[in-house]
């Protein structure tokens, strides 16, 4: 196992303890898991760029434009992170049985940073072609899909009040006309609901 790909899982293994956290203890300490593993993902990251740069591979015309693709599904990643919900209820004071913020990205499919998370990786992967950052992008597309599938079944039914309803309504994933329709009709952010705690 590389040092990047040993990084990158440390990362989702701590995204797993947090969500076990949110739905079991509910130690305020432990939130600090979630940011924990954030910055080991992006350790990871910036090795496979190292390596990449090191190995001569970003610097034709195409990896350019990919490496820019690949910027812009990172920011879109944030936003849906990090801005498309109210910080400190998601990430800082999550309590049992709030309720969903289903608008903007969040009415597109339930789960929109694993598209941008996946895309990100593969045009960087395909920017730094004859390296080992594709791989290991993909390796770690795939753990973030599996934990979105946790929490779609097991962390987010118990820690969101009104999530079944929310399941039956939007896509995991794949967008349909209907969730198109109602991302554009409620961008960029719905108000918090009044009966949210």
């Amino acid at each position: 196992m590389t040092p990047a790909l040993l990084l990158g899982t440390l990362g989702f293994a701590l995204f797993l303890l947090y969500d076990v956290n949110s739905v079991t203890a509910r130690r305020r300490a432990l939130n600090a898991l979630f940011p924990v593993g954030c910055a080991l993902v992006c350790a990871a990251t910036a090795l496979l760029f190292y390596g990449a740069a090191a190995a001569g591979a970003l610097r034709t015309a195409g990896s350019a434009a990919l490496l820019a693709l690949g910027a812009l599904c990172f920011a879109l990643l944030l936003y849906c992170l990090f801005f498309a919900l109210p910080f400190s209820d998601t990430y800082v004071d999550p309590q049992v049985q709030r309720r969903v913020y289903d608008g903007g990205v969040y009415a597109l499919c339930r789960h929109p940073g694993v598209l941008c998370f996946f895309f990100m990786y593969l045009f960087w992967g395909l920017a730094a072609s004859g390296t080992p950052f594709l791989r290991t992008g993909m390796i770690f597309s795939l753990l973030n899909l599996l934990y979105a599938l946790l929490q779609d079944r097991w962390s987010f039914p118990k820690t969101f009040a009104d999530y079944a309803e929310y399941r039956e309504r939007v896509p995991f994933l794949i967008p349909t006309g209907a969730s198109i329709r109602a991302t554009v009709t409620t961008w960029p952010r719905p108000e918090r609901k009044k009966d949210a705690k």
